[in-house]
């Protein structure tokens, strides 16, 4: 065990992974205890291969699968200096990859950081014969950055800090939030180990209320959006409350790429137009081929995921021998109020949390 940890990297061929004494569609109590779950993001995967074994039969028609078919068709992948662009895509489909928001040194930066603070979260002991332990209320071989923490985030750790903000994401997160004036949230990120067979179940990170509470009104106009009244009130017409809801998200995340995202290598996936869907994420039994595929295949390491946190989201296999690992950061609208505890409701009550109160890993 403590050499496979020698050396480790966030990126290339790795041996850590594949530990076939891990339960397929295991997770693990609040004490760390093993035990299989039906609801939530770490719900039990239907389809899921039987056994957590590179070259298993299962595992192999899985990856051809996978290599015939994942990916967004003809995904937009823009510049860092297209900020109308990715705004407008941002905007429509409640996500946008942006190439190229970390340079060389800074890449490298990230990775280290990336694989020191992975290192010491394998470095604990797994339960019996399995290798690694299991995150509680995550699927096995899935970390996040931040709940491994104890502050539960790492602005703390001065590669993260060094990240928060860069010429490249500065521009685009002013123009998605209409002002200079957001905030940040927390900082984290979420990772998978080659051998995370398990699909997570689609989910949101925060939920959409549906108020227009005057914080929101007044970021509403900042950003020039139209405002038809109905006779005779100052609300909004139905039309107008619709555009402000989709286009004022409360919560914003950026997603940094340390590998590239490959076929087999669990890249996320994102299901466009659905962050101001006010039903819930259909459960992996009823979910449609399509959107199991509808993943982020062939963005580059040192791009980034700006998402909609509303947006339906969730992580994939990883039959590679590659670390998917994906450090971030979580970014308030300006009416966020800086003294409401993290993990609350803020700027207007118009978003809630998502399952277990927390923002969710993929």
């Amino acid at each position: 065990m403590g050499s496979e940890l020698d050396g480790l990297q966030v990126f290339g061929e790795t041996a850590v992974g594949w530990c076939a004494s891990t339960p397929v569609n295991e997770s693990a109590d609040v004490e760390g205890k093993p035990v299989l779950s039906t609801s939530s993001f770490n719900a039990s995967d239907p389809h899921a291969p039987m056994r957590r074994v590179h070259d298993d039969p299962q595992v192999c028609a899985l990856r051809e699968h996978l290599r015939a078919h994942n990916g967004i068709r003809n995904l937009e992948i823009v510049a860092p200096h297209e900020i109308e662009r990715a705004a407008r895509i941002f905007f429509r489909d409640g996500f946008v990859v942006v190439r190229d928001l970390l340079d060389a040194a800074q890449l490298a930066r990230f990775r280290d950081g990336s694989a020191r603070v992975l290192k010491d979260i394998l470095a604990i002991p797994g339960e019996g014969s399995r290798k690694y332990v299991t995150e509680t209320g995550r699927l096995p071989h899935r970390y996040s950055y931040g709940t491994a923490s104890a502050s539960r985030q790492l602005l703390h750790d001065p590669v993260w800090a060094s990240m928060l903000a860069l010429p490249t994401t500065t521009p685009i997160l002013e123009r998605i939030f209409g002002s200079q004036d957001y905030a940040v949230l927390g900082a984290g990120g979420d990772l998978c180990l080659p051998g995370a067979i398990e699909y997570q179940a689609l989910h949101a990170d925060v939920h959409e209320r549906f108020d227009l509470p005057p914080e929101r009104l007044a970021q509403a106009r900042t950003m020039g959006l139209a405002r038809t009244c109905v006779d005779g009130s100052t609300e909004p017409d139905a039309r107008s409350r619709q555009l402000i809801v989709e286009r004022t998200p409360a919560l914003v995340t950026i997603n940094f790429l340390m590998p590239d995202l490959t076929h087999e290598s669990g890249p996320i996936r994102q299901i466009p137009a659905t962050q101001g869907r006010a039903d819930p994420p259909p459960a992996q039994s009823d979910e449609p081929e399509w959107m199991r595929l509808s993943t982020l295949v062939g963005a580059k390491a040192g791009a980034g995921v700006i998402r909609d946190n509303r947006a339906w989201h969730g992580a994939t296999p990883n039959v590679s021998r590659e670390i998917r690992a994906m450090p971030k950061f979580e970014y308030g609208a300006p009416a966020h109020r800086p003294n409401t505890p993290h993990g609350a409701d803020f700027g207007g009550v118009w978003m809630s949390r998502g399952p277990g109160g927390n923002v969710v890993d993929i």
